[in-house]
């Protein structure tokens, strides 16, 4: 009988075969070692899909910040909505002091030398100053300038129109990461650093809305604090709040041995000025986590990188006085404890995820829109999640290709290392091939010790 033939998929076709470590052995000769990580879900649902739906917000928010926008009137409302859109995607960290420093003494020595080149009688005084005036020129045009963001009422409203939705979605993603994972996980208390419109409590009381009893929002701009609570009671003053025990406050709570059992904070680390003020604020919230701790940033260079300075502050330094002697470990989205090696890599790439959302019904917002963000989450490691044994789990770090009898996974794997995966029945097992079919960016896989596998190292 002629065997049959199947075409190679076209992104296969482009895959140097010196790349593939490929061993064709049958299934029959090395049988397929049966792990049971399912633990009796549907290949759709195994524990490692932690990607939601569409996400709506709930409605009470939404329609609470339709009133609002309506009756505030702001003028050219779409055109600012955009504008604040890309100017806070493109935000980037302040440039630190030292690093200006040091470019300004390179820019320095090359124009002196650019200068001696030259030759002939050199008035000292007067080149310095014309040196010293093409460094400070050349800085301002190539520093970005941070300036801290100030929100009065109206523009609390242009922020809430254009990123309410948005914001809402990156956190209730990352918090499914918990509920997930970690189905006996049942908070009763909340700190929100940064809390801004309050997202962080909608999405958590989605979550946990029958356990929490204490929700403290932390946010230094009165203006936020108030459309915050406007949005709690339906944009009616006298009405009671839709949660009930939401405390705000302009300061972090004093007293260094309270406590919560969750801590958040959501595209706030983005809006410190240095490394310094982003590590102490770092060592405060994990100081006051009693078990999780979730970071959000924009899904940039500059909010992964952030996320990476608060990750490795956390788990290789420790204060002078520590009060609680759980160390950190990483809950997600790392498969690992290691060197992110989206970083470790050129190209530097962020490591960034995507929820699908239905935003604020507004002029030129369309009907289904991406937020695109990047997260942390941290824990005492005391409560150690129960895995399966034989079984690792590694991150889905980009859309996962589908093709005929064959998936393509790319991967953060738990030994550090960016891997690319051909997942097959016949090499990998029906089970784990259709749980690839099932997942996507963001998910985690499962990798089975001991099975042959195709393998592309995407660190070479």
């Amino acid at each position: 009988m002629v065997p049959r033939r199947f075409s190679a998929c076209v992104l296969c076709q482009r895959t140097p075969l010196g790349m593939l470590v490929c061993r064709p052995m049958s299934a029959a000769t090395h049988p397929q070692p049966q792990v049971d990580f399912l633990k009796g879900e549907p290949h759709r649902k195994h524990p490692g899909v932690t990607n939601l739906k569409t996400l709506r917000l709930p409605e009470e928010l939404h329609v609470a910040a339709q009133s609002i926008i309506h009756r505030a009137q702001v003028n050219q409302l779409p055109e600012r909505i955009c504008k604040l859109t890309n100017f806070l995607w493109s935000r980037k960290r302040a440039v630190e002091d030292l690093t200006l420093r040091q470019k300004a003494v390179s820019l320095e020595k090359e124009l002196w030398e650019k200068a001696m080149q030259k030759g002939g009688d050199i008035d000292e005084q007067a080149m310095e100053d014309r040196i010293r005036r093409k460094v400070l020129s050349e800085l301002r045009r190539t520093t970005y300038h941070w300036a801290p963001m100030k929100y009065d009422e109206e523009l609390g409203v242009v922020y809430m129109a254009a990123r309410l939705g948005g914001g809402y979605a990156a956190v209730r993603r990352a918090l499914n990461e918990i509920k997930k994972r970690d189905p006996s996980f049942a908070p009763h208390t909340l700190l929100d650093f940064g809390s801004g419109l309050g997202t962080v409590v909608w999405a958590s009381h989605a979550c946990w809305g029958d356990s929490l009893k204490e929700m403290v929002c932390v946010d230094s701009s009165g203006p936020m604090n108030i459309l915050a609570e406007r949005l709690l009671k339906g944009d009616d003053e006298r009405a009671e709040p839709c949660i009930k025990q939401v405390y705000f406050r302009q300061f972090l709570p004093v007293s260094p041995k309270v406590q919560f059992d969750l801590v958040t904070a959501a595209f706030t680390l983005s809006e410190l000025p240095n490394v310094k003020d982003r590590e102490e604020a770092a060592f405060t919230l994990w100081r006051k986590t009693s078990s999780y701790l979730v970071l959000v940033e924009n899904g940039t260079k500059d909010g992964h990188q952030i996320l990476m300075e608060a990750r490795d502050t956390l788990l290789k330094k420790q204060e002078k006085t520590v009060y609680d002697s759980r160390p950190a470990s990483v809950f997600a989205p790392c498969s690992h404890e290691l060197v992110c090696p989206k970083l470790a890599h050129e190209p530097v790439s962020p490591c960034n995820f995507q929820q699908h959302y239905q935003p604020l019904s507004l002029p030129r917002h369309n009907d289904r829109q991406i937020e695109k963000f990047s997260y942390l989450i941290l824990r005492r490691t005391e409560a150690v999640e129960e895995g399966t044994k034989g079984v690792e789990w590694a991150r889905l770090i980009a859309p996962v290709l589908r093709r005929t009898r064959h998936v393509h996974c790319r991967m953060c794997c738990p030994d550090g290392q960016l891997q690319h995966m051909v997942v097959t029945a016949r090499k990998h097992s029906r089970d784990m091939y259709r749980c690839a079919r099932s997942s996507d960016w963001g998910d985690q896989m499962p990798i089975i010790r001991g099975v042959d596998e195709d393998v592309n190292s995407d660190s070479e």
